[in-house]
């Protein structure tokens, strides 16, 4: 058991040192907040463009500061709306399975050096075996931050298969969305991207606006039924 266990944290840690070393090395935190330099990134790779793109979308949510809207977008306008949400989830769905279990593995210490104190302590009541439903919603909710959510699960009680699952089928019609406005881009659909932005945007603001009444309303639906 203790074998396994060493195992597990020395391959967490070197795949959180690549990611590191990646990110750097590519100044990758730059790339990502232009999105000519980043399709011209991916593109750079060629027949390795999918896999880049792939790491991209895990190294986005194990850094959990480095916005993943621009990639989610990105993965449409290259390899279309079907394409880019199936390469998108994979690359989030091991994305979010590497941070949950370096959290549940190194706990605390390294969460805290992704996820601020703040956002610890408010979705503290997460860490009981009853926040499983909340958690689902939470990760559907528009402009939440997910990736913090990942490390922030990785410390409480919920089962890695269910974590799998409310990660996975939570961030796809995100993904979907961002998909559908980089291939509607690519081909010049500008009409129809902007109504599907101005809903999107709409529906990304009424949560933001009421983001505190909608989090304390869960937190008060869990406290009832502890």
């Amino acid at each position: 058991m203790q074998k396994k266990i060493l195992i597990k944290a020395i391959l967490l840690l070197s795949i959180l040192v690549f990611s590191i070393f990646f990110t750097i090395k590519y100044n990758i935190l730059s790339i990502v907040t232009d999105q000519n330099k980043l399709i011209a990134f991916v593109n750079s790779f060629k027949t390795l463009s999918v896999f880049i793109f792939i790491l991209l979308q895990i190294i986005q949510v194990i850094i959990a500061f480095v916005p993943g809207e621009v990639t989610g977008f990105i993965g449409g306008y290259l390899f279309g709306t079907l394409l880019g949400t199936i390469y998108s989830t994979i690359g989030l769905t091991l994305g979010s399975i590497i941070a949950f279990y370096l959290a549940r593995v190194f706990g605390r210490p390294l969460v805290l050096f992704f996820v601020k104190q703040e956002y610890l302590k408010r979705f503290d009541y997460l860490m009981t075996h009853k926040g499983t439903s909340i958690s689902a919603f939470l990760f559907l909710m528009p402009g939440f931050p997910k990736d913090y959510l990942c490390y922030i699960l990785g410390l409480s009680k919920m089962t890695p298969r269910v974590f799998i699952i409310i990660s996975t089928f939570g961030r796809i019609m995100s993904t979907f969305l961002l998909s559908i406005g980089g291939s509607l881009i690519r081909h010049e659909h500008y009409k129809t991207f902007i109504t599907l932005a101005v809903v999107v945007l709409i529906i990304i603001g009424f949560f933001y606006i009421y983001r505190e009444k909608i989090e304390n309303k869960l937190k008060k639906v869990l406290q009832k039924y502890q």
